[in-house]
């Protein structure tokens, strides 16, 4: 997918994006680095059509824009949040199970979850190393087993895209750590094309096939990790980089 010329400006004259031209190759791990208010969140927020650019496309892998087949590019991509946005009361397969209503659609959303779905849920729950939890309500799951959900959540719509927005902002480094190996090891070994922001280096550098770093709206880099250099960090972060180097000094 891609974007060309996106960009957008809110009411009282802010510009969150201006004119970006990207494009993310099938079944990258694309990392969008920066600190908070760069874009990052509006950029992944469009790529989903949930914020609505005032310039330029978003166009989905046939280079169509997603504006015109919107549902459907919404059954095909998972989203990741970074407050992990669980119902506490239900149990983690009842969250996960929530991932499906967008394809089941009108009467059969009110229906109850059928056993290819349940077995669907439960299949990804066991790939996020949950499956003894299945039955256990959200509330009374860590942080990390939290985010974990929220992935198998995502999972079970076996998507193309998979948009993760700050996911480990709300973690300590330790488990930030394991919720982006698993991340990016079911990304990669489904060939799901990941596009996820991130505000740590350190992580950036140790997850990405990419970096795409952004600094007031613009893209300030794009590159693999290996070519980000202290400059760079500099210019994304602007005078005073270091908070945001190191996963140690992450909490």
């Amino acid at each position: 997918m891609a974007v060309a010329g996106l960009g957008v400006r809110f009411g009282s004259g802010v510009v969150a994006l201006g004119r970006v031209d990207l494009e993310f190759a099938p079944g990258a791990f694309t990392v969008l680095l920066g600190p908070s208010g760069a874009g990052k969140s509006t950029l992944l927020r469009c790529l989903n059509g949930l914020a609505t650019p005032t310039a330029g496309h978003v166009l989905g892998p046939d280079g169509t824009p997603i504006a015109r087949r919107l549902r459907a590019h919404r059954r095909e991509t998972g989203m990741v949040f970074q407050q992990h946005q669980l119902i506490g009361r239900l149990s983690a397969m009842e969250n996960v199970l929530i991932g499906l209503l967008g394809q089941r659609g009108g009467w059969r959303a009110l229906m109850p979850a059928s056993r290819a779905e349940r077995e669907r849920a439960l299949d990804a729950l066991d790939r996020v190393g949950l499956l003894d939890r299945a039955l256990t309500r959200a509330d009374a799951l860590s942080g990390g087993q939290q985010q974990r959900v929220g992935i198998a959540r995502a999972l079970v719509q076996r998507p193309r895209l998979m948009l993760a927005d700050e996911p480990v902002a709300s973690l300590d480094p330790v488990t930030a750590a394991k919720v982006l190996d698993l991340l990016a090891r079911i990304c990669r070994e489904d060939g799901i094309t990941a596009i996820v922001s991130l505000h740590q280096v350190d992580f950036a550098r140790r997850y990405a096939d990419r970096i795409v770093a952004l600094a007031a709206g613009a893209v300030v880099f794009d590159g693999p990790p290996e070519r980000l250099a202290q400059d760079d960090i500099a210019r994304i972060y602007g005078s005073s980089p270091t908070a945001a180097v190191s996963e140690e000094e992450y909490a």
